[in-house]
């Protein structure tokens, strides 16, 4: 029971599974020698009172973060061209995080931490107006209906994220499904802290410049599904 001063922590929750196959000796050592170098614990922190930048020595420009970076290839292309940010990764399947750390050690990537849990539990640990950018690309669609209620981007999250991104921040979205795109769009367009950067008709099919391409959107696109790709900017006040 929590302490009366004490606000309730949120409850992890955590749906799919978090662990596949072993990973091969070499990157079960490297989980073993670099996690728990750059793993982002909670442990005596409160809702609120995370500050990512004290993360990084010697200190970053700005913190971004991926929820759900997969095998990890966007999050190292983000971080390798743009080496003065600090770059937060949260995805609980250690698979990915094993392939993430094979290329930050591969391409020497610095200023990275990553959290192994429940994204959610970082989230409401993270101070206001802390992160710079945030990425959800291509989360788990859940298509059947029952199943809607685990999906990552939802009004809980979407308020969470609109407390964390600073003024101005970028929020980037993508998914295949076209039901879960409807649900990011109608839940970011009705949030008053968001506003949408579509210039075109089209403008959310065409990947920018600066958005590096991932295995599942290129697996997508291989067969004959169509991602679409979301930018919302963190209003002011």
């Amino acid at each position: 029971m929590n302490p009366p001063d004490e606000a309730p922590r949120r409850r992890r929750i955590l749906y799919g599974r978090r662990r596949g196959k072993p990973p091969r000796p070499g990157r079960q050592a490297l989980l073993q020698r670099r996690l728990p170098e750059l793993a982002i614990t909670l442990a005596g922190i409160g809702p609120g009172e995370l500050q990512p930048r004290r993360l990084f020595a010697p200190p970053v420009n700005d913190v971004w973060l991926e929820i759900g970076f997969g095998a990890g290839e966007h999050l190292a292309e983000q971080l390798q061209a743009q080496p003065e940010i600090g770059m937060l990764g949260a995805e609980p399947y250690l698979a990915g995080v094993a392939r993430l750390l094979a290329l930050a050690e591969a391409r020497r990537l610095a200023n990275l931490r990553l959290f192994v849990d429940d994204a959610r539990l970082l989230l409401e640990a993270l101070a206001d107006a802390s992160i710079g950018r945030l990425f959800t690309l291509f989360p788990d669609p859940w298509p059947k209906t029952r199943h809607h209620k685990r999906r990552l981007v939802a009004p809980e999250t979407v308020a969470m994220a609109a407390r964390v991104l600073r003024p101005g921040a970028e929020w980037r979205l993508a998914t295949d499904d076209a039901g879960y795109a409807r649900q990011m769009l109608q839940l970011l367009t009705e949030a008053p802290a968001f506003v949408w950067l579509a210039e075109s008709a089209d403008d959310w099919r065409r990947r920018p410049a600066d958005w590096p391409q991932t295995r599942y959107g290129a697996k997508a696109l291989a067969q004959g599904r169509r991602p679409v790709y979301l930018r919302f900017r963190r209003r002011d006040g």
